[in-house]
């Protein structure tokens, strides 16, 4: 059994979204080390009594970010034990044991969760699919990710929770006039992509507006007086009903994906230049495999308890408080552990937010 304590999960999931928002390994090290987190040397050292708490580094980020464990199966095999002559001119010198990456054919994952996840299989699998596309751009592209991080002074709530409804791409923080937003340019789309006839040339939003009716709505349906209604918002969405929870939602990501690409494919047929699908064609392949691996995961009896609701609610601790609190880090742990999801539409000047296990609220806003 995988033993991790609360605040080791907090490190991980956020080693994940830093990393599903740009950031390198190094880059990533940099960042936990500038925050002060413990490395797990440091956090555990009667564990790594052989390792030097001398803070995060890129291998150790790697590591977790290669370690399915976390998504609460047990994997068996992933390594193999080879035993190599010390010297091969000299065979009492001995044997020096390495151990090697298994291949995947001999690699066993239980059929059930065996612990509590950390993370989900979607996201695991949507951070190893951005693995081997930056192992596939070679050396340069590992380098541009390791630059990742930029050191600001600035921190943006929303971080790699926020999406453009139109074409579905994480919006990036950027500071205009002083003041936090999140923009999306059509510079960064291929030239000819299809989706440029659809979508506004620049997208900013401001952070202000959007975090003050997102606080606002949490306030309200976590509100000990709420408790109740929560619940049963929450029991309504668990995938037992039609149309609802988190496994409707990964089938109806795959149909998307699926028909993104038959589109595609279609318009390449007709004449399309092929290079100008490259993106969106890859975006639409990473999203259909890591909604597959979800929909996979899912066991057939998924209903959720009322007890089991009222634990999770119960696990969130004092939500109300930590919105009153407003801290950065504070805030961001909760939208995190909340698995916040945003998705901005221009053309309605709304942003659409959906926390895990399925509620979902439409925020209102105005201009920006």
């Amino acid at each position: 059994m995988l033993a991790i304590d609360e605040s080791t999960a907090d490190v991980v999931q956020r080693i994940f979204a830093e990393y599903l928002d740009g950031n390198g390994d190094r880059a990533i090290a940099n960042l936990l080390n500038r925050d002060g987190i413990p490395c797990p040397s440091a956090h555990r050292p009667d564990q790594n009594r052989h390792r030097l708490a001398d803070g995060w580094q890129g291998s150790s980020v790697r590591a977790i970010l290669d370690n399915p464990r976390y998504t609460g199966y047990a994997i068996f095999g992933r390594w193999t034990k080879h035993e190599t002559l010390l010297d091969p001119e000299d065979v009492a010198a001995g044997h020096v044991v390495r151990f090697k990456r298994a291949a995947p054919d001999r690699i066993v994952r239980t059929r059930e969760q065996a612990h509590p996840a950390i993370v989900s299989v979607e996201t695991f699998t949507q951070a190893q699919l951005v693995r081997r596309s930056k192992s596939a751009g070679g050396l340069k592209t590992a380098r541009k990710a390791e630059r990742g991080a930029r050191n600001t002074a600035r921190s943006y709530l929303l971080r790699g929770l926020i999406r453009c409804g139109v074409c579905g791409r994480k919006m990036q923080g950027t500071t205009i006039r002083k003041g936090a937003y999140y923009r999306w340019t059509s510079r960064t789309m291929a030239p000819g992509s299809l989706q440029l006839t659809e979508h506004p040339k620049t997208v900013n939003l401001r952070e202000g507006v959007v975090v003050e009716a997102l606080n606002g709505w949490l306030h309200e349906l976590f509100h000990p007086d709420n408790r109740d209604r929560t619940a049963a918002a929450l029991l309504g969405s668990d995938g037992s009903k039609a149309g609802c929870g988190p496994l409707e939602a990964a089938r109806n990501r795959l149909a998307d994906a699926e028909a993104r690409l038959q589109r595609y494919q279609a318009a390449i047929a007709a004449g399309v230049e092929p290079d100008a699908l490259v993106d969106p064609i890859n975006q639409a392949q990473a999203e259909r495999a890591a909604a597959k691996a979800q929909i996979e995961s899912v066991p057939a009896d998924s209903t959720v308890s009322r007890a089991e609701i009222y634990a999770r609610i119960d696990a969130l601790g004092d939500v109300c408080g930590t919105l009153a609190d407003a801290t950065t880090a504070g805030l961001s742990r909760l939208y995190r552990a909340l698995n916040l999801e945003l998705r901005y539409e221009p053309k309605e000047l709304a942003v659409y937010a959906t926390t895990s296990p399925g509620v979902d609220s439409a925020c209102v806003r105005g201009p920006s």
